[in-house]
């Protein structure tokens, strides 16, 4: 059902994601309902040092009970943040030819440092008034109070965008779009499209720090490491015994609600086999819990990139799994141009946020608007 005609825009959005590797930054062309042109998008690593603060913080984290506390390094993250977006931002409108007037509003979704739910406290770091004033454009940022602050899990608010660019496409009915990022979360799109969409389980992350903690490097980079490893399934059993796997969605989960305590005394290779199993079961679980099975699967965001955890998750979940790409989309692109798509809907009053998606009460407007 329309939601009342709306002039399409050119929006600009911007994600660091929990896997704390790169700010991504896309265009789009929206009406807030329809994606009407998929714009150029850009990739800026984050360096070492600055990979190693934002974990710093993220740990520092931990002990937040407030969300506007920026106490310690916490502060010094988010001067960070809002710096690297203002540079990223600036820089790719420049690759591509615009001045800031020619964008109608940037989203601008910053960086996630803790997500408790249950505790109704959601952090991202990142000032948008600093932001606008950088960029020179309108920007809108922190999109999960409004929903926390209603009662709903605040998470995952990309599940309205994904819908979109189903029904830009032809896909067999239901479909679900799985992103793989720091976390991994899905969302189920039936027939009639009704949307349930809830986060499934470690996505990257664990891979990611085991990686980092084993080799040096912020990642298994192709799944190298894990193809050479063997999965202890004791190990692997008693992970997903974890409660959270059980709860009914729309549920959501914190970067580090699981930790990698469990695998101590793993050689590096069966560690990084054992999390990328993790991963692929826990999806399945998720798949379990959707109204009717889903007849594709499209794959998305950095773990789409890893080839050796696309070829578990094939051999795991029941269906056609497809890569982003092969339908079309740019994977490392999808969650950069849903903030954008999120941004447009807030500039204009739409929903971001759905009982199916965050149990919210109802479908809930959110993000605030600051102007340069």
């Amino acid at each position: 059902m329309s939601l009342g005609a709306k002039r399409a825009v050119r929006a600009l959005g911007l994600m660091s994601g929990t896997s704390m590797d790169a700010i991504d930054a896309a265009l789009i062309v929206t009406d807030g309902e329809l994606i009407l042109e998929l714009g150029p998008s850009a990739e800026f690593p984050f360096a070492p040092e600055e990979r190693a603060l934002l974990r710093e913080a993220m740990a520092s984290a931990r002990g937040v009970e407030r969300r506007d506390d920026r106490s310690g390094v916490l502060a010094i993250a988010e001067e960070l943040i809002t710096r690297k977006h203002a540079v990223a931002a600036v820089e790719f409108l420049k690759r591509c030819a615009l001045r800031p007037a020619d964008i109608a509003v940037v989203g601008f979704h910053g960086q996630t440092m803790i997500h408790r739910p249950e505790r109704g406290l959601t952090v991202q770091l990142g000032d948008g008034a600093a932001l606008a004033k950088a960029i020179g454009a309108p920007v809108v940022y922190d999109f999960r109070a409004n929903d926390v602050a209603a009662g709903g899990q605040g998470a995952p608010l990309a599940p309205v965008y994904h819908r979109a660019l189903v029904n830009s496409g032809d896909h067999p009915r239901p479909v679900a779009v799985v992103n793989l990022g720091g976390v991994a979360n899905m969302t189920w799109i039936g027939e009639d499209g009704a949307m349930l969409a809830f986060d499934t389980g470690p996505g990257n992350a664990l891979i990611d720090d085991w990686a980092l903690r084993h080799t040096g490097a912020p990642m298994d980079r192709d799944g190298a490491l894990a193809r050479r490893g063997v999965v202890n399934q004791a190990i692997l059993e008693d992970m997903l015994r974890k409660p959270y796997f059980f709860a009914p969605p729309p549920k959501s989960l914190d970067r580090n609600a699981f930790d990698l305590a469990a695998l101590d005394g793993l050689s590096p290779e069966d560690g990084a086999a054992t999390l990328t199993a993790l991963t692929a079961a826990a999806l399945a679980h998720g798949a379990a819990q959707t109204p009717t099975p889903a007849k594709q699967w499209i794959l998305i965001g950095g773990g789409a990139r890893n080839p050796a955890l696309v070829e578990v998750i094939r051999r795991t979940l029941p269906g056609d799994v497809a890569l982003g790409e092969a339908v079309g989309w740019r994977s490392e692109a999808i969650e950069a141009q849903a903030f954008a798509f999120l941004a447009v809907r807030s500039l204009y009053g739409y929903p971001i946020s759905f009982p199916g998606a965050t149990g919210a009460p109802e479908p809930l407007t959110g993000g605030v608007l600051v102007r340069p």
